[in-house]
């Protein structure tokens, strides 16, 4: 049996404390099961943040989506992970990445190092992530047991080897990072690229006791009869694809409501991705999509 659908909203917008609660109440209600928050600078804190967001809801559960590992010391992210999943009654997941803005180590006066370093220090935080919450000695104690459920952010062979090893939760983002882009610009992969991907993933994963939650970031909903109008403003981004192309990407979903939800249940087939994340500003777009998905 394939696994239950679940469904994340990454809020990427800044907000007084009264519109924050307000937005996570209405993800709530829109049934988004995780409120997650990225790691960038500009845009909201991440465990200041989801701490709000527990305040002002009840059931879905709170992640970082991702951490930039460039950006903390594990000691004092071990602290800050206790502290959050303590404080939002055990509901936090520990999204990971390595960063792929050079432009905010700059900003932030942080050191960038090559993808090998960047790969090496997330490793690195993770075992010590591990050691340091795994210690009963370690002071605070997260609230979940085994350990607060850990989510990797991976698209190269090194980075799904390190997921396939440690995380409860692979997550894919269905694009690569742009070469010599200090912005992060990202250029999104085929289907066909994906499948390599993920089926590059389950090669390491071979030898896990219990399979990964697998989880796909999607970059832009519109649930329309009229695709093709739809797809004209991605293409001036995309100029290098056709709008067939681009409307087949796995993170588009562009289409009649039906037609959506079909590629999804058929995405969840095909990849295995039964956690499917969305960004802010499709989050009331998708909400159709979810309830269909749930019947």
């Amino acid at each position: 049996m394939p696994r239950p659908f679940r469904f994340g909203v990454n809020l990427l917008e800044p907000a007084p404390g009264r519109e924050w609660r307000a937005k996570c109440r209405r993800a709530e209600e829109l049934g988004y099961d995780v409120i997650l928050v990225p790691d960038h600078l500009g845009m909201p804190a991440p465990f200041p943040a989801l701490v709000a967001a527990a305040e002002a809801t009840e059931r879905p559960r709170l992640g970082t989506f991702v951490l930039n590992a460039g950006f903390w010391n594990p000691a004092l992210l071990a602290r800050e992970v206790a502290t959050t999943d303590a404080l939002t009654g055990g509901r936090l997941e520990l999204g990971l990445g390595t960063g792929y803005v050079r432009a905010e180590h700059e900003s932030a006066g942080l050191p960038w190092g090559s993808p090998r370093e960047r790969v090496d220090h997330l490793r690195h935080t993770v075992q010590e992530l591990n050691r340091l919450l795994g210690s009963a000695e370690h002071r605070p104690r997260p609230v979940q047991r085994p350990g607060v459920p850990l989510l990797i952010g991976a698209n190269g062979d090194r980075m799904l080897r390190l997921t396939a090893e440690h995380a409860d939760i692979a997550a894919f983002t269905g694009a690569r990072a742009v070469p010599g882009s200090a912005s992060g610009q990202l250029d999104p992969i085929t289907a066909d690229e994906l499948d390599e991907r993920v089926a590059r993933y389950r090669e390491f994963a071979a030898g896990r006791e219990e399979p990964a939650e697998l989880n796909l970031l999607v970059q832009q909903v519109v649930v329309t009869d009229d695709p093709e109008a739809a797809v004209r403003p991605l293409l001036e981004r995309l100029p290098h694809l056709t709008a067939d192309q681009v409307l087949a990407l796995p993170i588009v979903l562009i289409g009649p409501l039906e037609e959506i939800t079909g590629r999804l249940r058929a995405h969840r087939e095909r990849f295995g991705f039964s956690y499917l994340t969305v960004l802010e500003p499709s989050m009331e777009a998708f909400a159709p999509v979810l309830r269909a998905l749930r019947d």
